[in-house]
């Protein structure tokens, strides 16, 4: 058992099983996620109601839905799933099993640090069969949505620029650069929490979203101030945009390149995973 890997280049696994419950975000409703060691390479999930049933995860079944990512699987959709799988990814996990009861991950308190302590609780161990080979990005590859744009560049290891730009002053803009190690997750990605504004709150709640979001789960912006200080990075909200990065790409695997983002979503992430889907099957 170790505690964390070096680099991202092993096989890994959980040493024992862990638990966690919680309230979604957006549901409000409570729901309980085991982490299982597992010796198929991969992420894979069952249902508490049918644990036999194991569904491989991929970013195919990655949906655009607004303000979280969401898994379709089958008759059944699992949703927020960016900071749990973010963490298993970030952490340097390759084999996990995933059983869930509910249709939401829970937010614990909005960023992936829980998790985080979840899986060093657990403990990590060599994993007994090779892990899934990462894509290769082979010339840059860009996408744009509106104003927002992502790239990926052939590069000797995994690192992330990530760029905000808001018109709330406690925000406005932000960068931040970091040459991913599992180590370096922990200490400067995982404990940026989700975060949200005071302009929108009743809007989105219209929209059914956001019943589970509290002051103790989200941070919240009021134009020029945090309602709920202190924040944990001066930076914090651009340091969670690339949790969201790295949870919506964990599904296909990091690639040795540099991703640079300025204004992310799920929906742009999404396209990049899937290029980048696309390019480990050619």
């Amino acid at each position: 058992m170790t505690l964390l890997p070096n680099d991202y280049g092993g096989a890994w696994t959980l040493a024992s099983t862990i638990q966690r419950s919680g309230i979604g975000l957006h549901s409000g409703l409570e729901s309980t996620v085991r982490l299982l060691p597992s010796d198929q390479p991969g992420f894979y999930l069952s249902w508490s109601d049918n644990a036999k049933e194991l569904i491989r995860l991929s970013p195919e079944q990655s949906r655009d839905t607004q303000l979280c990512t969401t898994l379709e699987l089958g008759t059944r959709k699992l949703s927020t799933v960016e900071h749990l799988l973010a963490a298993l990814a970030g952490c340097g996990l390759t084999h996990v099993h995933l059983e869930v009861s509910g249709h939401e991950i829970p937010l614990l308190d909005g960023s992936a640090l829980g998790w985080v302590e979840a899986i060093l609780e657990a403990g990590i161990s060599s994993a007994p069969n090779a892990r899934l080979v990462p894509p290769v990005v082979k010339e840059p590859l860009v996408f744009n949505r509106g104003n927002s744009v992502i790239t990926a560049t052939p590069a000797e290891t995994f690192s992330l620029v990530g760029m905000v730009d808001f018109p709330y002053a406690a925000i406005g803009r932000q960068m931040f650069n970091i040459e991913l190690t599992p180590t370096l997750f922990v200490q400067e990605i995982a404990p940026a929490r989700t975060f949200g504004f005071v302009d929108q709150i009743e809007n989105l709640k219209k929209l059914g979203l956001i019943r589970g979001g509290t002051l103790d789960n989200a941070l919240v912006c009021d134009s020029d101030h945090w309602i709920n200080p202190p924040l944990r990075f001066e930076n914090e909200p651009v340091r969670h945009k690339l949790l969201d990065l790295i949870g919506d790409l964990a599904l296909v695997g990091f690639p040795k390149a540099q991703v640079l983002v300025y204004r992310g979503s799920h929906g742009l992430h999404n396209d990049l995973a899937a290029a980048l889907l696309k390019s480990s099957c050619q």
